[in-house]
């Protein structure tokens, strides 16, 4: 099985994670939250849900909806399977390989997760792939305008080989538009004087394949 770096580094981290980044993960769960309407009747797929606090969060709003989680680390799926109920769906998996039909989400969603996807464009195809015609997508990740992301993207580089990279405004936009998505609107904040962060919003395009 080839060496997979995000997966080695979380199996390390799943059992202290939700306390060690308590609130890094309540901010940018709760500015993702507040920029999805969920509809009761939806499908939503949380892609690289971690302990699944996203998924949580979004229950508490929307009970009705049905929700799946995909994550590549099996010890997070663990942490997540405690807190979250059993209707929940839990899957491990990769962004670049969804365990999925075409067409069967109206929402995906990947909350801090982009930065270590080695194949972005994959990503992207896979999840287009998988969202229903008007499906929305929506990617919370940090945000590489600020300085401080800059700095910390330059580190992690060097330093922790689970890292990838980082992307700006620009660059995200330019990704999502090249995969074909559509309606791209993409929103910078800071959630404190360290953490820049981004929310880009899309709607389906054309498959890839199909340009």
């Amino acid at each position: 099985m080839p060496f997979d770096p995000v997966q080695l580094e979380y199996s390390r981290l799943a059992s202290f994670y939700d306390r060690r980044w308590s609130f890094y993960v309540q901010a940018t769960v709760q500015e993702t939250a507040q920029r999805l309407t969920i509809q009761p009747s939806e499908q939503v797929l949380d892609l690289g849900c971690g302990t699944g606090t996203l998924i949580h969060h979004l229950l508490a709003q929307v009970p009705e909806a049905s929700y799946v989680g995909l994550d590549s680390s099996p010890e997070m799926l663990r942490v997540a399977r405690q807190k979250l109920p059993e209707a929940v769906r839990l899957y491990q998996g990769t962004a670049e390989q969804l365990p999925f039909p075409g067409e069967c989400f109206d929402v995906v969603l990947s909350t801090n997760a982009f930065h270590y996807f080695r194949e972005p464009a994959q990503a992207l195809q896979e999840m287009n792939r998988v969202l229903k015609p008007s499906g929305r997508l929506v990617i919370t990740d940090w945000c590489h305008d600020y300085w401080t992301c800059r700095v910390y993207d330059w580190l992690l580089r060097w330093f922790d080989r689970a890292h990838f990279r980082t992307y700006g405004t620009q660059d995200c936009q330019a990704l999502l538009l090249k995969e074909g998505l559509r309606s791209v609107v993409i929103e910078r904040y800071k959630i404190d004087w360290l953490w820049g962060m981004m929310t880009a919003q899309a709607m389906k395009g054309a498959i890839a394949s199909e340009r």
